[in-house]
């Protein structure tokens, strides 16, 4: 993280009673002005660096001798600030507005994350206005997409739009549909995946299928393509309809049923390609193992009028990182 004159450097030095210990714990012994909450949401933004390398990981452990340097930013606005982000807007009217986000953009801002997001861009394309629509914090949004999905997403511009379609989204009547490309195939073409979700009791980042507590959450799937031998396919595309809307649901049901989206970082796991027999095979493996991000995207998006009183729906093509992919993969049906 480079630092500005207006952010704060501090340096923490450990010694040998601190051999071992976790790195958070050190800096909240070493630094008691900062809690050990906040050194932790530092950590997670790369402001912790040790001999010239980032350290992220809160369970990085200490050895005696090392300088810690932890560069605290300068403190964000208060509320978020419109920034002139390019935006693809799919539909526009006095009540609402659909965006076609690209993957990478961020929804709100959040800790890691305090600005360059598409509340930013809202704020800038709509107006100042915009931040008194469902609280400053993430004014107009009703949903939302990670980071790194691709595709379709509504937001409010009015509180009378704000609350209808936060009630729409509550009574499951919204209809959203992604495409997503897997690794391997599931054994049945379509089904219903359905679990609770919370958080993983063993990651707090993550969420997880929980066999008590959490969320009931259900997605629909069904197999369009599969790539590779048929009695053993490298990767499928599969569309998935949200019934319900739990964060990371698509990511988490398809790992739990043991076929992950190619190229997720959280959920995903490496997969040995086995040796490509011609050159679609070895540009479809590469395709697959460098893809950089889940190969996720929301395609369709319906929904009803706040005050037109009619359905309005929504479809996008895929952006051009997804289509490479799938047509990279395609070369493994080739004859």
């Amino acid at each position: 993280m480079d630092s500005s004159p207006e952010d704060q450097k501090r340096t923490a030095r450990s010694g040998d009673g601190h051999a071992g210990w976790r790195l958070d714990r050190f800096l909240a012994a070493a630094l008691p002005d900062f809690s050990r909450s906040r050194l932790q949401q530092l950590l997670e933004g790369g402001a912790v660096s040790t001999g010239g390398r980032t350290i992220k990981d809160a369970n990085h452990r200490v050895k005696p001798g090392e300088d810690y340097d932890l560069v605290v930013p300068k403190a964000a606005p208060a509320r978020p600030q419109g920034q002139d982000i390019p935006l693809t807007v799919v539909y526009e009217d006095k009540d609402l507005i659909v965006i076609d986000k690209p993957a990478g953009l961020v929804v709100h801002p959040a800790a890691g994350n305090p600005d360059g997001t598409l509340v930013n861009a809202l704020i800038a394309h709509c107006g100042e206005a915009a931040l008194a629509i469902g609280g400053e914090a993430r004014p107009g949004i009703v949903h939302r997409l990670d980071k790194d999905t691709s595709g379709l997403l509504v937001a409010a511009k009015t509180e009378r739009a704000m609350a209808s379609l936060a009630k729409q989204f509550a009574n499951h009547t919204i209809e959203r549909a992604y495409n997503a490309v897997v690794w391997g195939a599931p054994r049945d073409a379509s089904g219903l995946i359905e679990s609770q979700i919370g958080r993983s009791p063993f990651d707090r980042k993550r969420m997880a299928v929980l066999r008590a507590g959490g969320k009931t959450a259900r997605t629909r799937y069904r197999v369009l393509e599969s790539f590779g031998p048929v009695s053993r396919p490298v990767a499928s595309l599969i569309e998935c309809r949200l019934e319900t809307g739990r964060t990371h649901q698509i990511r988490v049901h398809l790992t739990h049923l043991g076929h992950p989206l190619i190229g997720d970082p959280q959920y995903g796991r490496a997969r040995t390609a086995p040796r490509p027999r011609s050159e679609a095979e070895a540009a479809a493996f590469t395709a697959a193992a460098d893809f950089p991000r889940q190969a996720l995207h929301a395609f369709v998006l319906g929904f009803q009028h706040p005050s037109l009183h009619k359905s309005l729906r929504f479809e996008s093509p895929w952006p051009a990182d997804f289509t490479r992919l799938v047509s990279a993969l395609k070369g493994l049906n080739s004859p």
